[in-house]
């Protein structure tokens, strides 16, 4: 992925690693989005694009809203998420990476002014392509899929018969 055309993706590539980093280094979900600001965001010499773990053209608020809502709402989105998992598949049990990215697309579910639910859903499943090879892309398919009919059901009434 091109790393200067996409910068919304951006923003969601970098909030699924900040959740990451937060969870795993127990930081506050302020202290990793300054972190990230100040070391990630912008052109920062000396070191390249994505590859390089540097988001030059993020768009930081975006980011920021997103890993605010994942954390402030995280016992109630991991209830959703836990409810559109399957049974055999424990929240505490997926991936933590994976885990990070579920809770960032049902982050931007629950912002009733975000985008339609199908881009939301089509943006993360994007973003798990750039992170895994395996099946993981299929399940955050289904998984944002159940989350965005359970948090904005209207959206999809007019396809239901």
């Amino acid at each position: 992925m091109n790393d200067k055309t996409r910068p919304r993706t951006l923003s969601r590539v970098a909030a699924v690693q900040a959740l990451f980093q937060s969870e795993q280094s127990s930081q506050s979900a302020e202290t990793v989005i300054d972190q990230f600001v100040r070391h990630r965001f912008g052109d920062v010499p000396g070191h390249g694009g994505l590859d390089d773990g540097h988001v030059t053209e993020a768009q930081v608020p975006l980011f920021a809203r997103i890993v605010r809502t994942a954390t402030l709402q995280q016992d109630t989105l991991d209830a959703v998420l836990i409810s559109a998992l399957p049974e055999t598949w424990p929240l505490e049990r997926i991936d933590p990476v994976l885990r990070a990215l579920m809770r960032a697309g049902a982050a931007e579910l629950w912002m009733a002014d975000g985008p339609p639910a199908k881009v939301v859903i089509n943006e993360y499943l994007d973003v798990a392509h750039g992170f895994f090879s395996g099946d993981e892309a299929r399940l955050a398919n289904g998984v944002l899929d159940k989350v965005a009919h359970l948090l904005r059901p209207a959206e999809f009434a007019e396809t239901q018969s």
